[in-house]
């Protein structure tokens, strides 16, 4: 981990002063994570009793509590304990639908936002099974699948199949299996000194109302954990992926998949598994928002670019949404990563003998081997069919990404099969399997 220089610190300071001076937020903490480990903190205000923020001062999350309640669904998943297509009524008998445990992850189970209880953000909650007997078809805002729709509701109801496979509260399995492996020891349910008071700023002049703070019950894994900005740093490390023991590397990386968006005509902004994702200046970004009484937070990560940023607030609302980027923007500019020096690789000589140029038909392809023993199948010179491919023990390869992920690739000597598809040195060569015996070229 490097520390940004003085010249980039300023800059960083002078954007979060800015937004916390016209934005009127009681105080506000920011940091910049890269390479695993926090490279700047900054913080601006009072926090509570006229002291100063920390990076060991507490804030609400909000619903990037989501996030952590959705990594131990994700090692339910990966231990065999369900599978993400199994509809959440087999593990959570009375849940509504037929909502599959991954539409209720990605928000594309149709779920109603918010419980038939009063408003929970501001009233003490209910038990997950007055919750559960509370659903009812009327809940169902729309047909499973079809839209993105975020609902708390929905992550209550993961939290319920966590503490049901598990045995055990929601937030024991979370602190157990994600919170204590991380380091993240002060990320706990409710407050704990030193933490910030949360606030709701009038509109109209410079006075504040405290904002209350309660055990959201059922609705908790929806929004109830607090953390400090040096433990989200660990989890914007985490997200970016350096998982630890706690997931394996493509699990996270399939939770940083998209699998719906919000903005379907632009793509800015959508949602994996648990986690959010943006777009912005050629980054791809995950993470997660977080809102409740007298707090926000944000949290991102560019696993491309080992790079995190994140704030916490102690107001209701009022700031831009464009903090966490400007932020980003000013490292670019005055830190901009450099490329990693290349360096040679060793290669399998029967690997370097099925490299280069194959074609599909007339169109020509190039098949290069990666550093680590993969192989990337790219067009030549135009838009067309990408994908990397990995060795599999029986001698295939299996697609990563792209048209043919999770689809096969043979090599037969002077053909590749890729899912039936059959690449040539020559394009359609008369000896291949299929289209096999065409006709000399012509004019």
């Amino acid at each position: 981990m490097s520390k940004v220089g003085e010249t980039t610190a300023r800059a960083l300071l002078r954007r979060l002063a800015a937004e916390q001076a016209e934005c009127r937020v009681p105080s506000l903490t920011a940091a910049i994570v890269r390479d695993g480990g926090m490279a700047w903190h900054g913080a601006r205000g009072q926090a509570g009793d006229g002291q100063p923020p920390t990076a060991d001062t507490q804030y609400r999350l909000g619903s990037i509590t989501k996030s952590m309640v959705a990594v131990v669904v994700m090692r339910l998943r990966d231990e065999g304990r369900l599978h993400l297509l199994d509809p959440l009524a087999k593990h959570v008998p009375g849940a509504p639908g037929d909502l599959t445990i991954a539409q209720v992850l990605s928000h594309t189970a149709g779920l109603t936002a918010e419980p038939p209880t009063a408003w929970w953000e501001r009233t003490p909650g209910v038990p997950a099974d007055d919750l559960i007997t509370r659903l009812g078809p009327e809940h169902a805002k729309h047909r499973p699948g079809r839209r993105y729709h975020y609902s708390n509701v929905g992550y209550a109801l993961l939290g319920e199949l966590v503490a049901r496979l598990r045995g055990v509260p929601w937030l024991h399995a979370v602190r157990e299996e994600v919170l204590r492996p991380l380091g993240m020891s002060r990320t706990t349910e409710r407050p704990q000194a030193p933490h910030a008071t949360g606030y709701a700023v009038h509109p109209w002049a410079d006075v504040l109302l405290t904002e209350p703070e309660h055990d959201a019950g059922a609705m908790a894994p929806a929004g109830q954990l607090w953390s400090t900005t040096a433990d989200l740093a660990r989890w914007a490390a985490f997200v970016a992926g350096d998982t630890g023991e706690v997931l394996s590397g493509d699990t996270i990386a399939e939770m940083r998949q998209v699998a719906t968006v919000d903005d379907g005509d632009t793509w800015t902004s959508g949602y994996g598994l648990g986690l959010q994702l943006t777009r912005h200046a050629g980054r791809r970004l995950a993470g997660h928002t977080g809102s409740m009484p007298g707090f926000l937070a944000t949290v991102w990560a560019d696993p491309a670019d080992q790079v995190g940023v994140l704030f916490m607030a102690n107001t209701t609302s009022g700031l831009t949404y464009s903090l966490l980027t400007d932020l980003l923007d000013i490292l670019d500019e005055h830190e901009p990563r450099l490329p990693a020096e290349w360096r040679p690789s060793p290669a399998d000589p029967e690997l370097l003998a099925i490299t280069g140029l194959w074609h599909w038909g007339p169109k020509p392809y190039t098949l290069r081997l990666l550093p680590g023993g993969e192989l990337l199948l790219a067009p030549v010179g135009a838009a067309g069919r990408t994908s990397r491919f990995t060795p599999q023990q029986d001698g295939t390869w299996l697609g990563l990404d792209g048209y043919y992920a999770g689809e096969t690739m043979r090599v037969a000597g002077d053909h590749l099969d890729v899912n039936t598809f059959i690449f040539t040195r020559e394009p359609y060569d008369p000896a291949a399997p299929v289209p096999g015996g065409v006709e000399d070229w012509h004019a």
